[in-house]
C-alpha cells in the first residue's frame, strides 16, 4: 500500500463507541463517529478484528475468520425496519458507564436479535427476505458452516468443538445432516444475524466513503482453535485425531511480557496450505477487502518464521523459531487479489528476513512512538528522525498503555522494564521531543503527524489525553480487556478542532 498523499487517522473498535444498550455498535453512533473523524480532518478509521468473540472477549479470538460480531448490529436500525418495537428499546438495563459489561450486554443484545428473528418470521417483508436470500447465496463458501458450529455450540452449552461428540466433531456427514434438520430454526437465526451485520457494516462504509474517510481492517495471523474455521477445515491446521492442538502459537519473552505471550492458537499446517494453492488464505482476504479499504496484517514477522509453542506448556518461554511459508504466500495472494493493500504489523523480534519479505512487496511497516525511547531493539527505528515516507506511525496501538498513562505511571508491572529504565525513557522522550511532559499525548502527536511517514494513527485515548484507565488490552492478561468504552458526548468538538489544525498544518488535511 502505498497512499499518493500523507494520510491521518484514528483508532478506535466500535465496541468503543457510546450509547444506551451496553456496547458500541454499528447505529447512529458509529456514524456520528465518522461526522467527527471528517471534522477532525481524518482520512481513516482504523478498527479491530470484526469477528465474534468468544474467549476472554478478544477481538483476537473469534468464533470465525469471516463472520461479523452479533453484538455490533445496532437496535435502531431493527426498529427502523419494523422487526423490533419502541418499547423493546424504552428501558434497557441499567450498563455501566464508560465500561462495557460482556455478559450483561450479551445477554440483552441476543434477546433483542431473538425478537427481531421471530418478527421476521412471523412477517417476512418481501424485500428484506430476498436481500436476505442474496446473502446467504453470496456468502455459501463460509455461512452454512458457521451457522450449524453457532447453533451446535449452543446446543453443547458452548463446550469447545474438540469436545462434542464424535461424529459432529469430526464432521461426518450423516451426523451434520440430522443437525441440520434438527437445529433448522437456530441455523437460520444464525445466518439473519450476519446478514443484520454486514447490512449495517455496508451502511456505515458508505457513510464512510461519503465523508472522505477509509476504514482500516485488521486480520489476526492466527485463528482460534474453537472455531468454525478450524471445525470445518481440519486439515489445514496441526491437530491431533481428537482435535486437539500439537502445538500452539505466542511470541517469546518481550516488552511486555518477561515470560512471553501464550496465545493457544493451533498452528497452520502449511505444506497443506501450499497444496492448496493458499486458497483458504485467499478467500479470507478477499473477504476482508469486501468490508474494508485496507488491513493491517497482524503478527506479520509470523509469515517468515513463528513461535513453536508444545501444548500444554505453562509459558512461552519453551518455544522455537520455525519457518513460515514467506514470499509464496503473497505472491499467491497477488495472484489471486491483485493489488495487496496491507499494513504490515512487524513488531517484535524483527530480522532482516522479515523486513525483505515486507519490502518486497512494498508493503508499509509501523512504528510505535512509545517503543523510540528505551532499550527496546526497534526503538532507534521508532525515532521519528529514521522514518521512510513507506511507513505507519502510531503514538501507541491497542496492547499498549495510553501515552498519558505510559507516562505517569510506573512503567513496570508484567514487562521486561524495570522502574529505573522506565523513568530513563521518559527523560529521553522529554528530551527528544523538547517538552516539559505536561501534555505528553499531544506532543506525541504532533511528532507523528509531523513525521515524514505518509500515515499516521492515533489511538482516540490518546487524543483525549485519557490514563491507563482507558487502555484497551494488557497482553497476557487472561480477563478484564477490552472493555474501555467513550462516554456520552466524547470525543467532543473543541478536540476535532485541535486534531484538526495539526492535521493541516502537518499537510495531512484532505482536499475540501
Amino acid at each position: 500500500m502505498k497512499p499518493a498523499h500523507r494520510a491521518s487517522g484514528i483508532l478506535l473498535h466500535p465496541t468503543s463507541l457510546p450509547g444506551p444498550f451496553g456496547i458500541g455498535d454499528l447505529g447512529p453512533e458509529a456514524h456520528r463517529f465518522v461526522d467527527w473523524l471528517r471534522s477532525a480532518r481524518q482520512t481513516l478509521w482504523q478498527v479491530l478484528p470484526l469477528g465474534p468473540t468468544g474467549y476472554g472477549d478478544s477481538p483476537y479470538q473469534c468464533f470465525s475468520a469471516f463472520a461479523g460480531n452479533p453484538l455490533l448490529v445496532a437496535p435502531e436500525p431493527l426498529r427502523d425496519l419494523g422487526l423490533l418495537r419502541d418499547e423493546d428499546l424504552a428501558e434497557p438495563p441499567a450498563f455501566p458507564t464508560g465500561r462495557v459489561d460482556f455478559g450483561a450486554a450479551e445477554r440483552f443484545r441476543r434477546g433483542l436479535l431473538a425478537k427481531a428473528f421471530l418478527a421476521f418470521e412471523c412477517a417476512p417483508d418481501p424485500a428484506l427476505a430476498a436481500r436476505l436470500a442474496a446473502f446467504r447465496e453470496e456468502h455459501a463458501d463460509w455461512l452454512p458452516d458457521f451457522a450449524l458450529f453457532t447453533a451446535l455450540k449452543a446446543e453443547h452449552e458452548q463446550r469447545s468443538w474438540s469436545e462434542w461428540p464424535e461424529p459432529l466433531r469430526d464432521r461426518e456427514e450423516a451426523a451434520l445432516r440430522r443437525a441440520r434438520l434438527r437445529l433448522e430454526r437456530e441455523v437460520h437465526e444464525a445466518e439473519f444475524a450476519q446478514f443484520l451485520f454486514f447490512e449495517q457494516w455496508a451502511a456505515l462504509r458508505r457513510h464512510a466513503h461519503a465523508s472522505g474517510v477509509e476504514l482500516m481492517g485488521d486480520v489476526p495471523i492466527f485463528v482460534a482453535h474453537d472455531s468454525a474455521d478450524v471445525w470445518a477445515r481440519r486439515e489445514l491446521f496441526r491437530l491431533d485425531g481428537e482435535g486437539r492442538p500439537t502445538h500452539v502459537a505466542g511470541v517469546p519473552p518481550d516488552y511486555f511480557s518477561a515470560t512471553g505471550q501464550l496465545w493457544g492458537n493451533p498452528l497452520y499446517a502449511w505444506d497443506a496450505m501450499a497444496r492448496g494453492g493458499y486458497a483458504w488464505w485467499a478467500s479470507r482476504l478477499r473477504r476482508t477487502l469486501q468490508q474494508v479499504d485496507l488491513v493491517r496484517l497482524d503478527h506479520f514477522r509470523g509469515f517468515e518464521a513463528f513461535w513453536e509453542i508444545p501444548a500444554g506448556d505453562p509459558t512461552a518461554e519453551g518455544g522455537r523459531w520455525v519457518a513460515g511459508p514467506g514470499a509464496a504466500l503473497f505472491r499467491a495472494l497477488q495472484d489471486a487479489l491483485g493489488e495487496l493493500p496491507i499494513v504490515a504489523e512487524d513488531l517484535g523480534v524483527i530480522t532482516p528476513e522479515v523486513e525483505a519479505l515486507r519490502d518486497e512487496f512494498g508493503f508499509p511497516g509501523m512504528a510505535i512512538l512509545q517503543f523510540a525511547w528505551g532499550g527496546d531493539p526497534q526503538g532507534p527505528g521508532f525515532q521519528p528522525h529514521n522514518y521512510v515516507p513507506n511507513r505507519v506511525v502510531y503514538t501507541g496501538t491497542h496492547d499498549n498503555e495510553t501515552t498519558a498513562g505510559w507516562y505517569t505511571t510506573a512503567g513496570a508491572g508484567d514487562s521486561t522494564r524495570d522502574l529505573g529504565a522506565a523513568e530513563a525513557e521518559r527523560a529521553f522522550c522529554r528530551k527528544y521531543l523538547a517538552t516539559d511532559g505536561a501534555e505528553i499525548h499531544w506532543d506525541f502527536i504532533r511528532a507523528a503527524l509531523a513525521s515524514v511517514a505518509r500515515t499516521a494513527v492515533i489511538p482516540l485515548q490518546d487524543v483525549l489525553g485519557l490514563g491507563n484507565e482507558a487502555r484497551m488490552n494488557l497482553p497476557g492478561r487472561a480477563g478484564g480487556n477490552w472493555a474501555w468504552r467513550l462516554r456520552d458526548g466524547e470525543p467532543d468538538a473543541a478536540a476535532a478542532e485541535r486534531l484538526a489544525d495539526l492535521v493541516w498544518t502537518y499537510g495531512r488535511a484532505p482536499a475540501r
